[in-house]
């Protein structure tokens, strides 16, 4: 078992009423990790704050051996605290081996192997974030620029800009799925430190483009540079729409084999 410590930032007493449960739901959490891989030390640092909007709860590991935790003390949930911490130290263990990641295809990577590790250690539906089913082309706008170091989050993940909210988490979901697919052996659990880049080859079979095949003796290729398929999304009530009414296109990301969880209006995952 790691060695972690909890930090509450509570010199105005807002967590005071829920210091107990909250201890109470990151040793379960640390225990149910532990069953699945090991885990380095870390710390908990916990604050009060809106915690979303509908669990109460938001997380992010932003660096090795650290977990932040925003929660709203009057909408507190054990269950809900126990499901997000179990992403958030899925990513600290990754961070003690390849890191999080900088690069888009780094972080797809990330938080598609914590999405999948989160569903089998509950044996639950993904993250209504995971669930959301990727416009048709994202994959292929995800190849071309899988290597680019400058990722905007805020665009891929939440929202801010022509990629619809949460887009970027469903696309990781799914590359995850393709590429465990052809490895039914594996486990999300068991990828914890796999190089982002052996999974490149599932996210141009999710994009629709030839697989490549390498010359014997050559070097690993960047990108061909693909011209990416771009959805625009309207910015005007976009969000308020289910992941599932959203979909659109038939390509190999339209045919996610998870079922959505309830439908939910929290803030996806930081990292």
């Amino acid at each position: 078992m790691p060695y972690w410590q909890v930090h509450f930032l509570n010199a105005r007493h807002a967590l005071t009423g829920i210091m107990p449960e909250v201890r109470a739901a990151i040793a379960e959490s640390v225990a149910r990790v532990s069953d699945h891989l090991d885990l380095p030390d870390f710390d908990v640092v916990v604050r009060a704050g809106d915690g979303g909007s509908d669990w109460g709860v938001i997380g992010a590991a932003p660096a090795p051996g650290v977990v932040e935790l925003t929660l709203s003390p009057a909408r507190f949930a054990h269950e809900l605290t126990v499901r997000r911490m179990l992403r958030e130290l899925h990513h600290v263990a990754r961070w003690d081996g390849p890191g999080y990641g900088r690069s888009l295809g780094e972080v797809l990577v990330s938080e598609g192997l914590a999405g999948h590790f989160v569903t089998r250690v509950l044996g639950s539906p993904p993250d209504p974030w995971d669930a959301t089913t990727p416009p048709s082309g994202l994959a292929k706008r995800a190849m071309t620029e899988w290597a680019w170091r400058d990722l905007d989050r805020g665009l891929w993940f939440e929202g801010r800009g022509n990629i619809r909210k949460w887009a970027g988490y469903g696309l990781a979901h799914r590359l995850l799925a393709e590429h465990l697919s052809r490895e039914p052996e594996l486990e999300a659990a068991a990828l914890v430190h796999i190089p982002a880049e052996v999974l490149r080859p599932a996210m141009r079979r999710l994009s629709g483009a030839p697989e490549a095949e390498p010359e014997p003796g050559a070097s690993p290729q960047e990108p061909s540079g693909e011209t990416p398929g771009e959805e625009i999304v309207p910015q005007s009530g976009a969000e308020s729409q289910a992941p599932a009414e959203e979909a659109s296109g038939t390509d190999a990301l339209s045919q996610g084999r998870d079922s959505p969880a309830a439908s939910c209006d929290e803030p996806p995952p930081q990292a």
